[in-house]
C-alpha cells in the first residue's frame, strides 16, 4: 500500500507532477491577504527524550533556552515588522516542553500581540511534570486558555512500554482545580500492544477526574528515526479498538470533534484545522494560500539565520492550485466535516465542479454523508482516514523529517 498516497496526489492534483521542496524561500512572509490566519510557536525543549515522540526536540538547558527565546522575538520581527497588524485566530504553542519555559511565554505572547491581534485561545502544551500551580498561573497570567497535556496514560503497564515514569494525578488535580482554564486536554496513545477499550475509558474517567473537558486519543505511529521498537497493532483489532472506545465516550457525554478527539461542552483543542498559519521557531510550519515552508530542524543553524536577519526557512513548496485544493481537503476533513460553501469561498469554485466523482465514491462506500452542503464523515470514514493517513506520515512527513533532521538546509525533496 505504499503507492497509496501517490496514487491519490496523481488522482486528485489530476497530475503526475509529485510535490517539490526546494531549499529556502523568499526573504518574507506575504501572509497579509490571507483569511482565517491561525500562528504557531515551536518550543524544541524536553527534560527527557521520548522515544516514541517524533517531534522536533532537544534536552532542555537553561542558557540555550534563553537564547532560543530571544532568537524567536526576533523571528517575529523579521516576519511581521513594518506590516499592519493582522487578525489571527489562534495562537498554539507546541514542542517539546513548552511549559519548561513558563516564566516567558507571555513575553513571547506580547510580542506577537504588537503585530497579529488574537482573537481566539491560546494553547500550550504540557508534560505532566508541568502541571503544578505556579506554572499554571504564569500561563494564565500569560494569556494562555486551553492546556494541552501529553499524560499518553494513567496506566503503569503502558506507561513503562512508552518510557514514561509514573506521576501522580492527585497532584495534577490539585494545581487544576486550583487554576482553572476554558478547555483542559489530555493526550493518551491508542493501539499499544494489549490495550483495551477499558483500559482507555479508564484512561478517559481519570482525565475527566483530573479536571479534562477534552480528550484526543492519538493511535502510535512507528517513525523509521524514533526507534521506539514498539509492534503495531493489526488495523483490524486497532478499527474495533476506536469503534468501541468512541462509543464509550459518547455515552459518557462526549462528542466527535476531529478524527481523533472528543469533547464536553464548547471544549476545543486543535491546532491542525486551520487555512492558514504562521510558524516561529525550529521545525515551524508556515501554511500559506500559495505555499508551505517548514523551518530548518536545526537550532545551530536557525540561531545563525536569525543573527543575519534572514528568515529560518529550510523548505519550500510553491503549491499548484489542484495541489494546494488536496492539502485544504486533507486537513479541513481532519475536523469531520467539509462544507462547500468554505472551499467555493476560498478557491473560487464550487466543490462539486472540482471533485463530484470522489465525492460521490465517498458517499456510495459509506465513509461520508452530506446535507445542505456539509459532507459529514461518518466512523467508518474516520478509520479510513486514519488507514490513509499512516500510509502519508510513512511516505511524506517521515521522508521529510528525516531528511531535515540530517540537513540543516537541504537542496530539495521530491514528494
Amino acid at each position: 500500500m505504499d503507492f497509496l498516497p501517490d496514487l491519490t496526489r496523481t488522482v486528485l492534483t489530476r497530475s503526475p507532477r509529485p510535490f517539490l521542496f526546494l531549499r529556502g524561500g523568499e526573504r518574507r512572509l506575504a501572509y497579509e491577504d490571507e483569511e482565517n490566519l491561525g500562528l504557531y510557536v515551536h518550543i524544541p525543549f524536553c527534560r527527557k527524550i521520548c522515544a516514541f515522540c517524533p517531534y522536533c526536540k532537544t534536552l532542555y538547558q537553561r542558557e540555550e533556552a534563553e537564547a532560543y527565546v530571544r532568537d524567536l522575538l526576533r523571528e517575529i520581527e523579521l516576519t511581521a515588522s513594518g506590516k499592519p497588524k493582522k487578525r489571527a485566530t489562534s495562537l498554539y504553542f507546541g514542542g517539546g516542553s513548552p511549559a519548561l519555559l513558563a516564566e516567558r511565554v507571555g513575553e513571547i505572547v506580547g510580542k506577537l500581540r504588537e503585530h497579529f491581534e488574537i482573537t481566539g485561545g491560546i494553547g500550550i502544551e504540557l508534560h505532566p511534570d508541568d502541571v503544578k500551580e505556579e506554572t499554571l498561573r504564569l500561563l494564565k497570567d500569560a494569556g494562555v486558555t486551553r492546556l494541552s497535556i501529553g499524560v499518553q496514560s494513567f496506566g503503569k503497564k503502558f506507561q513503562r512500554i512508552l518510557g514514561r515514569p509514573p506521576f501522580d494525578p492527585r497532584a495534577m488535580k490539585k494545581a487544576l482545580d486550583a487554576v482553572k482554564f476554558e478547555t483542559v486536554s489530555m493526550d493518551f496513545i491508542f493501539a499499544l500492544p494489549g490495550q483495551t477499550a477499558h483500559d482507555l475509558l479508564r484512561d478517559v474517567r481519570i482525565a475527566e477526574w483530573v479536571g479534562a473537558n477534552h480528550v484526543a486519543l492519538y493511535p502510535l505511529i512507528d517513525f523509521s528515526f524514533t526507534g521506539n521498537g514498539i509492534p503495531a497493532m493489526p488495523n483490524g483489532r486497532k478499527r474495533r479498538l476506536l469503534r468501541e472506545t468512541a462509543a464509550r465516550l459518547a455515552s459518557r457525554g462526549f462528542r466527535r470533534t476531529t478524527i481523533w478527539t472528543f469533547a464536553k461542552g464548547d471544549a476545543a483543542y486543535s491546532s491542525m484545522t486551520r487555512e492558514s498559519f504562521l510558524g516561529f521557531g525550529v521545525s515551524a510550519v508556515s501554511l500559506l494560500r500559495k505555499s508551505f515552508r517548514i523551518n530548518t530542524f536545526s537550532l545551530a543553524a536557525y540561531r545563525e539565520r536569525i543573527k543575519r536577519g534572514a528568515l529560518p526557512t529550510a523548505l519550500t513548496l510553491r503549491f499548484t492550485e489542484r495541489q494546494r485544493m488536496v492539502y485544504w481537503l486533507f486537513w479541513t476533513a481532519y475536523g469531520m466535516e467539509v462544507r462547500e460553501k468554505d472551499f467555493e469561498r476560498f478557491f473560487g469554485v464550487p466543490l462539486r465542479k472540482a471533485y463530484g466523482k470522489e465525492l460521490l465514491f465517498a458517499k456510495a462506500m459509506g465513509y461520508v454523508t452530506e446535507k445542505d452542503g456539509v459532507w459529514r464523515m461518518t466512523d467508518r470514514g474516520a478509520f479510513a482516514y486514519h488507514l490513509y493517513e499512516k500510509h502519508y506520515t510513512y511516505a511524506y512527513i517521515d521522508k521529510m523529517w528525516n531528511l531535515l533532521r540530517r540537513e540543516a538546509y537541504p537542496e530539495k525533496i521530491v514528494l
